[in-house]
C-alpha cells in the first residue's frame, strides 16, 4: 500500500507539469493564429491602399492628357470627346464633355430652372415656384469664398459668381422642392459651368426641353439639326426667342470620366471636373473629383458560388 501511494505522488506533479505544458501550446497557437490574421489583413489594406494610389496616378495622366486636348487649339476648344490608353497593365477609357451640357444652379435664369422642373413632370405652376425658391435661395449672402469648389470668372463669357450653391445636392436644402424631382434633376444641373446658358450641342433632350418656347416639335427638329450638322448657328436660328437661353460655346469647365481595367481584373471609375485654362502657368485646375475602386468578380462575396 505505501509502494502505491508512493508512485501516486510521483506522477501527480508530472500530470500537472504536461497539462500545463498543453494550456502553453495552445496559448501560443491561438497567438499565431490572430498575428496571422493581423498580417493578411495588413497585407489587404496595404494592397487596397496601393491599388488606390496607382489609380490615383493613372486617372491623373488621364486628366493631363484631357486637358492638352483642350488647350491645344483654344480657337477650336472641342465641347466633347473621348480616347483610351494603356498604361502599368491596365486598359484607361477616357470621355469628357463641356459642363454646358447642364444648367447652372448658380447661374441659370428663372425661366430655365422652371422648364427643367417642367419637361421632369412637374405642372407649370409649380415648376415655376420652385425656380422662384431657388432664385430667392441663391440670393442669400453667399457662404465664405474660401470654400472649394467656388466658381470665378475664368473668360468673358463666364460670370463673375459669389456661388450660393457649392455642390448640386445642396439644392435639396430649397424649401418646398419635392426629393423625387431632386432626384430626377440631378443629372441635369451643375454648379462649375458658371454659364447662364446651355450647350446646343451637348445638351440631352431634357435640358433641351427646358429651354423656354421649345415644344415636341422643335426639340425633334433641333435634334435631328444637330445630329446632322455641326452648324452652331443654324440650331440657334432654329430655337428662335430662347436661342438667348443657349449657346454654341463649350467653355472652359469640362468633366471627365475615366474607367480603369486593371489585367488583374480590378476595376476604378472616376470623374473629375476640371477647369482648363488657355494661358498662364497652370493648364487646368481641379474642381471636383470624385472615385469608385471595385473589387474585380473573383473578390465579391460568393463569387465562387456563381
Amino acid at each position: 500500500m505505501n509502494a502505491v501511494a508512493t508512485d501516486t505522488r510521483r506522477t501527480s506533479p508530472d500530470g500537472f507539469i504536461i497539462v500545463a505544458v498543453l494550456w502553453i501550446l495552445g496559448a501560443l497557437a491561438a497567438l499565431v493564429s490572430i498575428y496571422a490574421v493581423y498580417v493578411m489583413n495588413t497585407a489587404s489594406a496595404f494592397t487596397v491602399n496601393e491599388d488606390h494610389l496607382q489609380s490615383e496616378a493613372l486617372a491623373s495622366a488621364a486628366i493631363e492628357l484631357t486637358a492638352y486636348q483642350l488647350t491645344a487649339t483654344p480657337s477650336q476648344r472641342p465641347t466633347h470627346g473621348n480616347f483610351n490608353f494603356r498604361m502599368a497593365k491596365a486598359n484607361i477609357e477616357v470621355s469628357f464633355q463641356s459642363e454646358t451640357a447642364r444648367i447652372d444652379l448658380n447661374a441659370a435664369p428663372k425661366e430655365l430652372l422652371a422648364g427643367l422642373f417642367m419637361s421632369l413632370d412637374a405642372n407649370p405652376d409649380s415648376a415655376t415656384n420652385y425656380a422662384d425658391q431657388i432664385v430667392s435661395w441663391r440670393a442669400l449672402p453667399p457662404k465664405n469664398q474660401d470654400t472649394p469648389g467656388t466658381v470665378q470668372a475664368t473668360d468673358a463669357g463666364n460670370a463673375s459668381l459669389a456661388a450660393r450653391f457649392f455642390h448640386v445636392n445642396e439644392l435639396s436644402a430649397v424649401p418646398g422642392v419635392p426629393p423625387d424631382l431632386i432626384e430626377r434633376a440631378l443629372p441635369f444641373v451643375t454648379v462649375y459651368s458658371g454659364r447662364p446658358q446651355v450647350n446646343i450641342f451637348e445638351a440631352a433632350p431634357e435640358v433641351l426641353a427646358a429651354l423656354p418656347g421649345m415644344t415636341h416639335e422643335l426639340l425633334k427638329a433641333v435634334l435631328a439639326l444637330r445630329q446632322a450638322s455641326g452648324d452652331g448657328q443654324a440650331l440657334l436660328q432654329l430655337l428662335g426667342p430662347a436661342a438667348s437661353y443657349a449657346t454654341a460655346d463649350g467653355g472652359n469647365a469640362s468633366r471627365v470620366t475615366i474607367r480603369i481595367a486593371y489585367d488583374n481584373g480590378r476595376r476604378a471609375n472616376s470623374e473629375v471636373i476640371i477647369l482648363t485654362f488657355d494661358n498662364g502657368s497652370e493648364p487646368y485646375s481641379v474642381l471636383s473629383w470624385h472615385d469608385d475602386l471595385e473589387s474585380s468578380a473573383d473578390d465579391r462575396p460568393g463569387a465562387a458560388l456563381l
